[in-house]
């Protein structure tokens, strides 16, 4: 089960590669959508349709806004 949840973790990281995504970039925004996000759109979220959809403004998480603001 390991090694399973491995190569799926590794699998959707190269995919965010090979699309140019920052891969901590999209799973902090996919993580925090994914609840709210209609069922019947859920292919928005794959790492290609998200890049249309959300890159240019995608969900950060607290500790990037604190991180953001400890270096002003």
């Amino acid at each position: 089960m390991g090694a399973e949840l491995t190569g799926v973790a590794q699998s959707l990281i190269t995919t965010c590669r090979l699309h140019d995504i920052n891969p901590y970039d999209y799973l902090v925004d996919v993580l925090q959508r994914v609840g709210q996000h209609p069922a019947r759109d859920i292919g928005q979220l794959t790492p290609r349709c998200w890049k249309a959809h959300f890159a240019d403004n995608p969900l950060r998480s607290d500790l990037y806004r604190f991180t953001q603001h400890s270096h002003s």
